[in-house]
Parts: C-alpha cells; sequence; structure tokens
C-alpha cells in the first residue's frame, strides 16, 4: 500500500523556487532515502510533507488522503513524525522526562520500556538532563521521542550530521533495530554510506528536481550518479 504520494510538488520560501515538480511514492514499511548535496531541496521536501513550508502546490496525499493544504498538527497526529536535523530536546528536562512527555501528546504511544530497549545508551542516562548530552545522544533521544509516538510514517533528517565516526555506527545499529520493526521512513542524508546501508529505495534530487530513482542495490552499481550528484565514487568519499 502507497503510505506517501507526492506528485509535481513546488515548494517555495518567499520568491525563493525550491522544489520544482516534485514526484515520489513511499510504500508500506518501505526505508527510502533522499539523497543529494546541501542546498539540493532535500530538508524542504519534508517540511513540505509535514506542512512547514510557507507556501507548496501540487498533490501530496498520506495513505489516500491529500494533505496538500492540511494543517500541519493534523499531519501530526495522522502518524507524520519529523525528527528535524536540529534534534530540539528540551535541555531542562531529563531523558527520561523528555521521552514521558512525548509519551503523554501521543494519541496511540508506544510503550515507554519498549522504545528504551530500543536505545540501551540513552536507558543508562535517564535521570540525565538533555543538555548535558552529546551531540549523538541527543539524536538518539530525538528519535526515541518520535518512536515513543508509535509513528506510522518516520521522516528523519540528516540523522548523522556532525556526529563522529563511532556515534554514526551506534545510531546505524539503532535505526536497524526500528527498521526491522517495520516501521515506514524516509530518510534524507548526506552520509551515502549510511543511507544505502538502511535504506532499500533511493530518490536522488538536484537543484529542487527528481534526477533519479532506484532500489539500493542498483544505485550502489551507479558510479556516474554517486559521482555526479553525491560526490562519491571513484575513490572519493
Amino acid at each position: 500500500m502507497t503510505v506517501l504520494e507526492l506528485r509535481d510538488v513546488n515548494a517555495y520560501y518567499g520568491n525563493s523556487h525550491i522544489l520544482f515538480d516534485l514526484a515520489m511514492d513511499v510504500e508500506e514499511n518501505d526505508v527510502v532515502t533522499l539523497l543529494g548535496r546541501n542546498g539540493a531541496g532535500k530538508t524542504t521536501t519534508l517540511r513540505a510533507i509535514t506542512g512547514t513550508v510557507p507556501r507548496r502546490e501540487g498533490h501530496i496525499a498520506y495513505r489516500g488522503e491529500e494533505i496538500t493544504d492540511t494543517a500541519v498538527e493534523r499531519i501530526s497526529r495522522r502518524g507524520v513524525k519529523l525528527v528535524p536535523e536540529e534534534r530540539r530536546v528540551f535541555p531542562t528536562l531529563t531523558v527520561l522526562e523528555n521521552v514521558q512527555l512525548a509519551h503523554e501528546l501521543a494519541a496511540d504511544p508506544r510503550d515507554v520500556e519498549e522504545t528504551f530497549e530500543l536505545f540501551p545508551v540513552l536507558d543508562d542516562l535517564r535521570g540525565n538532563l538533555g543538555r548535558n548530552l552529546s551531540g549523538g545522544e541527543q539524536q538518539m533521544l530525538s528519535v526515541a521521542r518520535a518512536l515513543v509516538q508509535n509513528p506510522d510514517l518516520l521522516l528523519l533528517d540528516e540523522p548523522t550530521e556532525g556526529l563522529a565516526p563511532v556515534i554514526v555506527d551506534d545510531l546505524r545499529e539503532v535505526l536497524g533495530d526500528v527498521v526491522a520493526r517495520d516501521v515506514t521512513v524516509l530518510m534524507t542524508e548526506q552520509n551515502v554510506e549510511f543511507a544505502l546501508d538502511l535504506g532499500e529505495r533511493a530518490y536522488i534530487i538536484d537543484t529542487g528536481s527528481n534526477v533519479w530513482n532506484g532500489s539500493v542495490e542498483e544505485l550502489r552499481d551507479r558510479e556516474d550518479l554517486l559521482e555526479e550528484y553525491l560526490s562519491v565514487g571513484t575513490g572519493e568519499t
């Protein structure tokens, strides 16, 4: 079943035209990764889906219901949860309080203890304040807060941004457990290796337009695409 459908989506910030006739499909239990250089329009795509772009046009449907002009709060209540690049944990609340607050705000939440089972690092930091966590710990807390709300569609915006390689490996393991539980995921990511490890299908966008889509396996064999649009391949990382 198609969970998310975008057709001819255009998005604007003021007079700046950012997305151009973008098209995309996310199927039930898919893990789809959206790739492209900085400024390609990846984050704007997620914001268009969640309704936080000031102006958007075209067709965005969630489980068959048009949401192009739907309010942000209603889209969230439908089960679309975004983990933003900025993380936005509550700095003066503990890890446990951050998760509990998200739990209380959800209509049909996941059990708090079940959520902590996915995040053993956070389990050991329950009493720590959000402001005292490392960047990687804050990122895991952001994902945990989204997951405890039992999302139908999880949107991850650059989850590895600014993280040390060892923390990226920890996050890869955690998200691998998450996707193994049949959570539908759409993820933007600059770390191509990380994205291809977790993803099943991929879209590449460049200057706000689709330039390619297909399976992760196909993309691994397309050295030309990796070089041209993602600046990787032929030994370059």
